[in-house]
């Protein structure tokens, strides 16, 4: 999922569990190769999904050393909080960068600017690039070479507890300002707040800010959008949520303390990915599978629309293993695997042939994310595209807290974007 800085609050790296133990042919540590054709050698990988889907991307990955017995698959379980740095750290410091790393989409853009990524043109990794939605490729792109290939794709819904709303006699919202009328009656008849609002996450301001027909920047004409009127009655909506009480809040913690809130059934909605499927039905409120439902985002004033999320494959620039490295970034990113990822934790795939697959087309979830993700708004796939989000997530909280403005969060943004950005006006 997610997107700015979406996903768990940064916390420890777990430390790195090898998966079946299996001869290294190819020599110490991270080298390898191929011995007479065949892949050879040590592949680290640091996956950053959630608690709910590492336990699948691990058994994926334990796959392909059932088809390669002599590469050695390192898996390491990186939280999304702590993964960019860590990342960047390691590579910066030629040390202990992983061979293959699962990345954020406005990831890719930023560490292929740094040099830490391999171009994957011309490599294995990049398998019947035909059968990719056209969308997923966008993020995999940076300057003419592609340096990813797409795993996941994904966008924001609102999750909804359908007997709160049955109990309180309202329909699902199609716009904010009809959610903040159904509040009313969804907290006297069954004492549930309407909606979560993640305020800790940039990622989730996106929403609101489509909702107005805004955006953070322009980046074909490089102009910056944030500061405009649209920008300003986002930050002024999620305000008016919070004060009139239709919706929670918190400045941290805001992916544990929503997917709580959704489980035990004290909200009633929440803005969320597909990612986090498997964790709300692990609840009480949905014991009951059935009664998790899902809608697209309500609407602004002006538009409906959720930002393009999703994860890539990408390979280390530096690995000492590369051919077993773009083995295993073709296998993970293959319509194979895909195709278990979305059974598994219904997760949307990324290649065209897979929703054809009868399991996958009939997938509930996919039935509604699939035609989400084809509204979705692409983000600007630029180097500095993640560090667009630290100032909206700044201003965030001092228009919840009250210590802003929205005029003056949205100046102040777009004030830090113009910093950022050199040559934008």
């Amino acid at each position: 999922m997610r997107c700015g800085i979406r996903g768990v609050t940064a916390t420890a790296l777990v430390a790195g569990l090898a998966l079946a133990a299996t001869a290294c042919g190819g020599g110490d540590g991270g080298s390898g190769g191929s011995s007479g054709g065949e892949l050879s050698g040590t592949v680290t990988f640091w996956d950053t999904s959630n608690d709910a889907e590492k336990a699948t991307y691990r058994k994926l990955a334990e796959g392909f050393q059932k088809e390669h017995p002599k590469v050695h698959v390192q898996y390491v379980n990186v939280p999304f909080g702590d993964a960019n740095a860590k990342f960047k750290n390691a590579a910066g410091g030629n040390s202990g960068a992983p061979d293959v790393m699962r990345t954020e989409v406005a990831w890719t853009a930023d560490f292929a600017n740094l040099g830490y990524l391999a171009p994957l043109d011309g490599t294995p990794a990049l398998d019947k690039t035909d059968d990719y939605l056209p969308q997923a490729v966008g993020s995999t792109k940076f300057k003419g070479k592609t340096y990813a290939a797409p795993q996941v794709i994904d966008t924001l819904g609102l999750f909804y507890n359908k007997k709160i709303l049955k109990d309180a006699g309202v329909g699902v919202p199609k716009t904010f300002p009809e959610l903040a009328t159904a509040a009313k009656k969804i907290k006297a008849k069954t004492g549930a707040t309407a909606l979560y609002l993640r305020g800790d996450d940039p990622y989730w301001f996106l929403p609101y800010l489509y909702g107005e027909g805004g955006n953070m920047v322009d980046a074909r004409d490089k102009i910056v959008q944030i500061d405009d009127g649209a920008g300003v009655k986002a930050f002024k909506t999620i305000k008016d949520l919070v004060d009139s009480k239709a919706a929670v809040t918190d400045a941290t913690d805001g992916q544990e303390n929503q997917l709580k809130a959704l489980k035990d059934g004290t909200v009633a909605m929440a803005v969320d990915g597909p990612w986090d499927i498997e964790g709300a039905r692990a609840g009480k409120a949905f014991k009951d599978k059935e009664n998790l439902g899902v809608a697209p985002v309500p609407a602004g004033s002006k538009a409906q629309g959720s930002p393009q999320g999703g994860w890539n494959l990408s390979v280390y620039a530096g690995s000492k293993n590369l051919q077993a490295s773009y083995a295993f970034v073709k296998y993970m990113s293959s319509a194979k695997v895909q195709q278990q990822t979305t059974d598994k934790l219904s997760l949307l795939p990324t290649r065209k042939s897979v929703y054809d697959v009868p399991a996958v087309k009939n997938n509930e979830m996919v039935r509604f994310f699939k035609p989400a993700v084809d509204g979705a708004v692409q983000r600007p796939w630029i180097a500095e595209g993640n560090s667009l989000f630290e100032p909206i997530k700044v201003q965030m909280n001092k228009v919840l807290t009250g210590s802003a403005t929205p005029e003056q969060a949205a100046k102040a943004t777009g004030d830090a974007y113009r910093k950022l950005l050199k040559d934008y006006k």
